[in-house]
């Protein structure tokens, strides 16, 4: 059983994250800036234990208090419309990072979700060069891009960054999906495609078993 604490887990990707891992017997942290926004019977049934604890992802401080003890933390903060997470996304990589400078070495692993924009659809081509994407969602592409940039930098603290496909949404958990690096993939029907529950699914086999520590890697529909 692992200790995960999980920023944003009042979202979708992180509430998913929370139910994954407490399905999977894992004792969960969910941390919300707001904690009577989220009940935590929502995550009852479940073997695991789940307790939600308020935290501010911005505030090193915080990120300390709440990642002391844990094995694992996971940032799933998004910042709403293209704006707001280009003045959230790359500034919470920063503030994470510093707060768990603040443990030394008994800091928890770091497992954040990044973006597919920076993923290479052919060699020195990504995503977010495709043309006619909307300014929003080229913002958004590229407030995961700048942490992503920021956290290769990091040789202190151990990190890692899962990407999921170019269209992750709600869908059925299969526990089936493939994975790889800095390209984009496709599944068998050539769509670059993940389910919300398939993707915790994947971040929570990658919390179980380390596999990419100190880099990106990505996931996708078979």
């Amino acid at each position: 059983m692992a200790r995960i604490a999980v920023f944003g887990a009042g979202g979708t990707i992180g509430s998913a994250v929370v139910e994954e891992a407490a399905a999977r017997g894992h004792r969960v942290t969910a941390v919300v800036r707001t904690p009577s926004r989220l009940d935590p019977a929502r995550f009852a049934g479940r073997p695991g234990e789940v307790s939600v604890e308020a935290g501010d992802v911005l505030a090193p401080a915080d990120v300390a208090r709440v990642a002391a003890g844990q094995d694992v933390l996971v940032s799933a903060v998004g910042g709403g419309d293209g704006a707001g997470h280009r003045a959230l996304i790359e500034p919470a990589a920063r503030a994470l990072v510093e707060g768990l400078r603040g443990l030394g070495g008994e800091a928890p692993r770091l497992l954040a979700v990044g973006g597919a924009g920076s993923l290479e659809t052919a060699p020195g081509v990504r995503v977010w060069d495709a043309p006619g994407l909307p300014e929003a969602v080229l913002q958004i592409m590229h407030a995961h891009g700048d942490a992503l940039d920021y956290l290769r930098t990091v040789v202190d603290v151990r990190w890692t960054v899962l990407s999921p496909a170019a269209h992750i949404g709600p869908g059925p958990r299969t526990g089936r999906y493939r994975t790889g690096l800095e390209q984009l993939l496709t599944d068998a029907e050539g769509q670059s495609r993940i389910s919300v529950p398939d993707y915790a699914v994947a971040l929570v086999d990658e919390i179980e078993q380390p596999e990419h520590i100190g880099e990106r890697f990505t996931c996708c529909a078979l």
